[in-house]
């Protein structure tokens, strides 16, 4: 059976058309992956609590499937949930239910989308071998550098950390990296007979993800909050289940209206009780991912929490929000709009065709 992607001129156009093609260099071997980054300043919560390493021997960097003999590993699975679990963790202090599910199912999303890239680049391997397409290693780098910026706040020293607590070299990422890269090449390269994007689409397109486009280094934030440490000083019978209680029927009574100065004055225990948990025009790049990520998505006026962190717990509601700039629809964005779109309109072809290529490949899926 023929191959879907035309080995000789299509992949290799696509690339050149991106600055992409480069002679192949070998690519360094999968490495491991997370915990979540260390906090700092004390205006804001800190970052949410992992839980206790387990005893006897520990397992570096497990087999979590297998696709066509290649091995997905447990650590880059880790690494990639890592932002989502540390909110969630945040969001559910008390975890039950429903934080199990949400991270089983963003989990079983990261493995499948890991599987569905492995498939594709085993498509890719055959064209790599006969015309040496590859990604440059500068446009790499320059999609680390944007995801640095959009997940970790531009920090790069809570990145390397993450790295560090994933047993995650940067080479092992900068693979992980080139490989989703090449994946988007190798699909828009499958479906590229698909009606061009109109004019109107672009711009519909452009005016609904802006936002995420923006420089989020730039983000300032004005916020309300509420801090109460797990162990209270000021009361020595004071436990974290007895806090985060205290936490719950606080933001019950702010739900129903009540006075969020006073009730700051009263009980949270950070430089801005006085002020009645004001904090004005706070940089991104001060607060945790975790928190910033749930403010930053939230609304003015909405009240978020009670907030989980290894200190304690916290009620916030932003006041004023002030996004950073966003880039002109022009150039590289533009481009990337106009791929977005294609990719809107060949989904329904896309996913038959990862369907059919899933019943052909030999998969091994094992239980995390």
């Amino acid at each position: 059976m023929n191959s879907p992607f035309p080995l000789s001129l299509g992949l290799a156009a696509i690339l050149a058309q991106a600055g992409l093609i480069h002679a192949q260099e070998a690519s360094p071997p999968d490495a491991p992956a997370p915990d979540v980054p260390a906090q700092e300043a004390s205006v804001q919560p800190r970052q949410p609590q992992r839980p206790p390493m387990p005893k006897g021997p520990i397992e570096v960097n497990g087999i979590a499937a297998k696709v066509n003999g290649k091995v997905i590993t447990k650590n880059e699975i880790s690494f990639m949930l890592a932002p989502v679990y540390g909110q969630l963790v945040s969001q559910f202090p008390r975890r039950g239910s429903e934080f199990e599910r949400q991270v089983k199912l963003a989990r079983d999303n990261i493995v499948q989308e890991l599987v569905d890239r492995q498939i594709i680049l085993s498509e890719f391997a055959q064209i790599q071998k006969d015309k040496g397409a590859g990604i440059k290693d500068q446009i790499v780098d320059e999609e680390v550098k944007r995801q640095i910026r959009e997940l970790f706040n531009g920090d790069e020293a809570k990145f390397q950390l993450e790295l560090k607590r994933s047993h995650l070299t940067m080479d092992g990422y900068r693979k992980m990296t080139k490989d989703k890269m090449i994946v988007q090449a190798m699909r828009a390269n499958q479906f590229a007979d698909a009606p061009p994007p109109l004019p109107n689409e672009i711009r519909e397109e452009y005016e609904t993800i802006k936002l995420t486009l923006r420089d989020t280094t730039k983000d300032r934030i004005s916020f309300k909050k509420i801090f109460l440490p797990r162990m209270d000083p000021q009361n020595p019978t004071a436990t974290p289940d007895s806090q985060l209680t205290l936490a719950e029927g606080l933001a019950k009574q702010l739900a129903q209206g009540g006075d969020f100065a006073a009730l700051a004055k009263t009980h949270s225990r950070d430089a801005f009780s006085a002020q009645g948990g004001a904090q004005q025009n706070v940089p991104r790049t001060d607060l945790s991912p975790e928190f910033a990520a749930s403010i930053f998505d939230a609304k003015p006026g909405q009240l978020l929490g009670p907030l989980a962190d290894p200190y304690g717990f916290t009620l916030v509601i932003p006041t004023k929000i002030d996004y950073g700039p966003v880039p002109a629809l022009e150039g590289k964005v533009s481009e990337m709009i106009q791929e977005r779109v294609r990719r809107k309109k060949t989904s329904a072809q896309y996913e038959r065709w990862i369907i059919s290529r899933r019943k052909r490949a030999m998969i091994d899926i094992r239980p995390l």
